[in-house]
């Protein structure tokens, strides 16, 4: 038993919330990549990305997937971490599991759903849903998490569009927290872009604008798939030097990590999109050796189901 409940369940494979309620909502590769939701500590409305392999603590998050989606005829998104929820009043939307996509109704956090486990061509895997309430934009979606037992570093992410949502022009999972990694090199197809090249000078406590690539940028695999990273420039980020003040859970800890997204099936305006901060989030520490990214995610014109594969690998 933890704060958050009973401690999930290690069977085969993966990690699943228990069937003894209350159950912390975790789900993943026992030996790998998990993910989780509120109440685990976090901001709501983010969902928590864990890597224990990476010599982490149990609660230690290398980052947050958001759920940004944009409506047909508008520019601005909709932001699951900073919209008000309209069911409760607090900040940030409710995020809640399912087994089935088909159930709509909000529920209990601590009551989760344990995910299904199946096999696709003959690799298990384990698939969990997670709904999300309608955003102020009209928007109304939910995610699909799959991992599948041969890829352990690895979670394959979809967003749906409900019937009762306003029609989609893009509905992005952005990879919200890359400072904490402080990622700094970006890998293209034909060269690295580093924050100090796209952003010379930039200070402050705020976000830069947006850097963005298409498609012809990314790295192809040989079955089509579009691929980019981002990586650490510090060979030991762990002994990094902080400002003083600078908050305990900002210090980076364990070993340095590649992250990257793939795209299975890209289509033809995919871009991948960078922005970055010189100071943590919500505070004037600056972060050591400068401006790194912040935001990192793939981006297209919306297609119901379209997929995306969030890694997290070891350096080593």
């Amino acid at each position: 038993m933890s704060t958050f409940g009973n401690l999930p369940l290690t069977e085969g494979p993966w990690v699943r919330p228990t069937a003894e309620l209350p159950a912390e909502p975790r789900w993943g590769h026992a030996d790998g990549l998990q993910i989780g939701l509120a109440p685990l500590p976090g901001p709501r409305g983010l969902i928590r990305v864990y890597a224990p392999y990476l010599g982490h603590t149990r609660e230690r998050v290398v980052n947050f997937f958001a759920i940004e989606p944009t409506p047909a005829g508008a520019d601005e998104r909709g932001y699951s971490e900073l919209e008000w929820s309209e069911l409760d009043g607090a900040s940030g939307k409710r995020l809640w599991s399912l087994d089935d996509p088909a159930d709509t109704q909000p529920t209990d956090p601590l009551h989760p759903a344990r995910g299904v486990v199946d096999k696709d061509g003959g690799v298990e895997r384990l698939t969990v849903f997670i709904g999300c309430e309608r955003f102020a934009n009209g928007a109304d979606v939910y995610l699909r998490a799959t991992f599948r037992a041969d890829r352990p570093h690895e979670v394959a992410v979809a967003l749906f569009r409900r019937d009762s949502s306003v029609p989609l022009n893009r509905a992005t999972i952005s990879a919200t927290m890359g400072n904490w990694a402080r990622l700094r090199r970006l890998h293209l197809a034909d060269r690295v872009v580093t924050p100090k090249e796209l952003w010379p000078g930039f200070g402050g406590d705020g976000f830069t604008v947006h850097a963005r690539f298409g498609l012809a940028s990314m790295l192809r695999e040989a079955d089509g798939a579009a691929l980019v990273t981002a990586e650490p420039d510090e060979e030991f980020p762990a002994t990094a030097a902080y400002a003083e003040g600078t908050r305990d859970h900002w210090h980076y800890l364990g070993e340095r990590a590649a992250q990257s997204w793939r795209a299975p099936a890209p289509g033809p305006d995919l871009e991948v999109l960078v922005n970055g901060r010189f100071c943590y989030w919500a505070s004037q520490s600056p972060i050591p050796g400068g401006t790194s990214f912040e935001n990192f995610e793939l981006s297209e014109p919306f297609v119901d189901g379209r997929e995306y594969v969030f890694a997290v690998q070891p350096m080593g």
